[in-house]
């Protein structure tokens, strides 16, 4: 197919890329894979030499037939849960050629306004049931040299982790290289309730029942909202991490605790957004955080486990409380949440996901830090420890790496930087004042308080 835009004076050409062999296996999807919903996640990789897109087909062609869930499509089970049909219906591959040069992308300069144009376009809302592919892939090169790497994979399939798994093979496989394919069946998480608490399939801690009138005005705020919502990134050099954590450790000496840099930073972000916030003493801040499952499901899962394996924990404080706390004591409330996360505890989170999934209410069970993002929710997503930046197709690392601004507010993002240290790159999805506020010198003192020249 090809076709081209009078406006971007973009040319395309796409091919569809398929594994080669359809095993019409009928992968049915876990309950965690339920609960992402069936949008797609776009990453875009930034990269100064131009990649050979003729390459980047072969060793894509590759790697897919690891990975047949990615050729296959969206169908609806008969409890409304989901099922992929690996039927090898394909990957559309774009190439495309702008007449742009590659922009200085980077702290300072984001590329969210730009994402778009350097995705391959695919149903948002057609998707299960229907020939939508759950693996997009567009390589857009830049006059004058560089290349865009925009990839979307629907979040029903995979996690974050999951997400880079896959990507690395591909880089192996682009250069000739060995990489253990990733198990995927997901049959694995079927015995894991056996043995949950006799109250767990009527309640969970982590995930609420609604109506589907209380699910559609939630989603119709968020969607409002979205446009007050403004995305800052701020810089965390790798001496303030180790700052921040040596902080937290020396006041936490002898408590037993692990402090990791993630707790200290995530802890040291919760304190000041709760000063920014500046909500009564009284009332109730959570921390929503996005917690991995593979370390509580070892017994459970293989090691690489190809799916989504995420839940959440909400440590709560009063506010006043909050603000007045010390920074190891705050990190001590957020290792002890995150510690929480045990085999039992996904156990029984296990047994009424399934239960809900047994009353064809899936649709319905939301997650109680979704929706208490417009109350005392702020919500963090580490992913600094996924090697974006490793993602290397035979033109060298990129330079930059983007995904799409979240429409939620008072939501955060830590990623790694292209530093390749311990330096972290902070993604505040916050509304437009406080966006403002965050820029200010005030705030921004406050923010780096452990950085050694502040």
């Amino acid at each position: 197919m090809n076709n081209s835009s009078a406006a971007s004076r973009t040319r395309h050409h796409t091919v569809t890329v398929r594994a080669g062999a359809a095993s019409a296996e009928r992968v049915r999807l876990s309950v965690y894979d339920l609960m992402t919903g069936t949008f797609a996640t776009p990453r875009t990789f930034y990269y100064r030499r131009t990649l050979d897109a003729a390459a980047l087909r072969a060793s894509l062609a590759a790697t897919l037939p690891h990975y047949p869930l990615l050729t296959g499509r969206l169908v609806r089970d008969d409890d409304r849960g989901l099922s992929v049909v690996c039927d090898d219906a394909g990957v559309p591959f774009t190439e495309s050629h702008s007449d742009r040069p590659m922009p200085a992308y980077g702290l300072g300069r984001s590329a969210k306004d730009d994402i778009g144009s350097y995705l391959h376009k695919a149903s948002a809302f057609r998707i299960v049931g229907h020939d939508t592919p759950l693996l997009t892939v567009r390589v857009t090169h830049m006059r004058g040299g560089g290349s865009v790497l925009g990839i979307a994979i629907n979040h029903s399939i995979v996690d974050g982790a999951g997400y880079l798994d896959f990507l690395r093979h591909w880089s192996r496989v682009h250069h000739g290289e060995e990489h253990r394919a990733a198990p995927y069946a997901r049959t694995l998480l079927d015995g894991v309730a056996q043995g949950a608490a006799p109250d767990a399939a009527r309640h969970s801690t982590q995930y609420a029942l609604v109506s589907g009138p209380q699910k559609a005005r939630f989603i119709l705020r968020v969607n409002a909202g979205a446009r007050r919502v403004r995305t800052v990134t701020l810089r965390f050099a790798a001496d303030e991490i180790r700052a921040l954590k040596e902080h937290a450790r020396a006041g936490l000496a002898g408590s037993g605790l692990r402090v990791s840099s993630g707790d200290a930073l995530s802890a040291h972000l919760w304190k000041v957004l709760a000063e920014l916030r500046a909500r009564p003493d009284d009332s109730v801040e959570r921390l929503g955080m996005v917690v991995g499952l593979r370390s509580a499901l070892r017994a459970a899962l293989p090691d690489g486990y190809w799916g989504n394996a995420v839940t959440n924990v909400t440590p709560a404080l009063p506010a006043g409380e909050l603000r007045a706390a010390s920074l190891a004591d705050t990190v001590a409330t957020v290792r002890r949440a995150v510690d929480g996360i045990t085999a039992d505890r996904v156990r029984d989170e296990v047994a009424f996901l399934q239960a809900q999934r047994d009353a064809r209410r899936t649709h319905l069970v939301l997650s109680r830090m979704a929706l208490d993002a417009f109350g005392g929710t702020v919500a963090v997503n580490n992913v600094s420890r996924l090697p974006v930046y490793e993602i290397d197709f035979g033109t060298g690392r990129p330079f930059w790496f983007e995904f799409p601004a979240s429409p939620v507010p008072w939501s955060l993002l830590v990623t790694p930087t292209p530093l390749d240290d311990d330096s972290r790159d902070v993604h505040f999805s916050v509304p437009r004042n406080a966006a403002q506020a965050l820029a200010a010198p005030e705030w921004t003192k406050r923010l780096h308080a452990y950085a050694p020249h502040a």
